[in-house]
């Protein structure tokens, strides 16, 4: 069913009150107003899909050839086959011609006075009177207006007329070229596990095959076919005031609607069952038979909008088409510009998320864990450097140290000492020294960072005069302790 939204976004105030009704089968409709050919054959290759047409059928269904019915080669003329082709000849503006969008108008009328009068009894099965019948009759075919709610006519009246404009329409309201896809739909069984053909119907590919029906159906044919079948469907759902179920209404109705035209029941014995059984499960499934399967309007979508390929793994002629190796740079080029922005959102995340943690660090009070957190960031300055982006509180100065080794250092190489980590292969010092001194015994002491050329042309004067400075150290140091 058509889905109502309440919610509008709309700068008119006179039209917010009105809801917006939203169709899901627009593409469908479009697709079969503007491109008609192109809609059939979609429709119609779903159908040959769910249940088997030959060839002669299914031209009759496309409309390629002219239907051949049950009882057209007989020479045999009956007194109702006589009597039906008789009435036909009698055209009106209404009854006896061709379905139009005038004629339903006109019989809607009849429709909404039977839904508020569905608890009737016998309702569409006891005649009502033929005077006023005609009455109607001709109200209805002069396009005058009729007030059925003034009392004057009674619902037996009104439905015995409808069923009157039905009966004597050309052909029946699901034409005659679908006549063997609706026997051939009432086949449809479900299978057991051997894969043998049981009694129980498949009612969900019928209902899909009805649906797929449908949608071929001419639109005023689809129109008031709609109307009725939801009248029946109301009707039976009150079955236990009028006594007329659902297959009781499909009875009454099947003549009408679905059998060809000028045939008896001999001449559809063999299927009488059949259709009177199909009209039956139209009207218990009516709510669900004008809805577009998902795939048909998916394709129709897709027609229009054109938003992805659609097909399946299985298409190896598409996959391996000429222009398919001259696509697959360009889906190259696209898949590569798409894990390009992706990882540059997720670095932007990642760096954001790192600079939330680091301010909130800052923001914490002095401890040694913020401490050990601000020395986490330092040891990796490449990932992320939040300093310039984050304010933060000037750190406190160190003091510079006072001790005697440190005046040493200063005047002895005149620039800042840069702290550096053994190496885990190096050999540790005998001696205790202290922090500072470690970079000046690694000058002196460590000949790695020196070439052999070098130590051996000043090996003897470099040895004494780190020997001398060492001993210096070592004693200030042990003094200071």
């Amino acid at each position: 069913s058509d889905a109502v939204c309440n919610f509008v976004i709309c700068n008119d105030s006179s039209l917010r009150s009105q809801p917006i009704i939203f169709n899901p089968d627009f593409f469908v409709e479009k697709l079969r107003h503007e491109k008609p050919e192109v809609f059939t054959e979609l429709v119609v290759s779903n159908i040959t899909r769910l249940i088997d047409l030959p060839g002669a059928e299914l031209a009759q269904l496309m409309g390629e050839e002219d239907p051949k019915l049950p009882g057209a080669n007989s020479t045999a003329s009956g007194f109702f086959r006589s009597l039906m082709s008789l009435k036909r000849k009698e055209k009106g503006v209404v009854f006896g011609s061709p379905l139009t969008e005038e004629g339903i108008a006109q019989v809607s009328q009849l429709i909404e006075y039977l839904h508020k009068n569905l608890r009737a009894e016998g309702l569409f099965r006891v005649p009502g009177n033929s005077i006023r019948q005609q009455i109607l009759k001709d109200a209805l075919n002069s396009g005058t207006d009729i007030d059925l709610d003034s009392g004057e006519f009674h619902s037996n009246d009104v439905a015995t007329l409808l069923k009157m404009f039905l009966g004597e329409l050309p052909e029946p309201l699901l034409t005659h070229k679908h006549f063997h896809a609706h026997l051939k739909i009432a086949d449809l069984m479900l299978f057991d596990e051997k894969g043998n053909k049981t009694s129980t119907p498949d009612k969900e590919r019928q209902i899909e095959a009805l649906q797929l029906l449908f949608l071929i159906l001419p639109a005023p044919n689809r129109s008031l076919l709609k109307l009725l079948l939801d009248l029946l469907y109301q009707t039976a759902k009150k079955q236990d005031k009028n006594k007329m179920s659902a297959h009781n209404l499909a009875l009454m109705f099947a003549p009408h609607i679905l059998w060809p035209r000028n045939v008896t029941a001999n001449d559809l014995q063999e299927n009488i069952t059949k259709l009177n059984n199909g009209v039956t499960f139209m009207i218990k499934h009516s709510q669900k038979l004008f809805k577009a399967p998902a795939y048909i309007r998916e394709c129709a979508r897709l027609h229009y909008l054109g938003s992805r390929a659609h097909t399946s793994k299985d298409d190896l002629d598409l996959l391996t088409s000429p222009g398919s190796n001259e696509l697959q740079p360009l889906k190259s080029q696209k898949r590569s510009r798409l894990d390009t922005c992706h990882q540059e959102e997720t670095q932007q995340r990642t760096e954001e998320a790192l600079k939330e943690l680091f301010r909130h660090v800052h923001n914490m009070p002095d401890s040694a864990k913020k401490k050990k957190l601000i020395r986490q960031f330092n040891k990796h300055p490449t990932a992320l450097t939040p300093g310039s982006d984050v304010p933060t509180s000037p750190a406190p100065r160190r003091t510079r140290s006072r001790s005697f080794s440190g005046l040493i250092k200063r005047k002895v190489l005149g620039t800042p000492v840069i702290l550096e980590r053994k190496s885990r292969d190096a050999t540790p010092e005998p001696e205790r020294v202290s922090k500072e001194n470690v970079h000046l015994l690694q000058k002196c002491g460590s000949p790695a960072h020196m070439s052999q050329a070098k130590l051996k042309s000043s090996e003897g004067r470099k040895e004494e005069s780190c020997r001398r400075m060492r001993a210096h150290l070592l004693s200030k140091d042990s003094s200071s302790l």
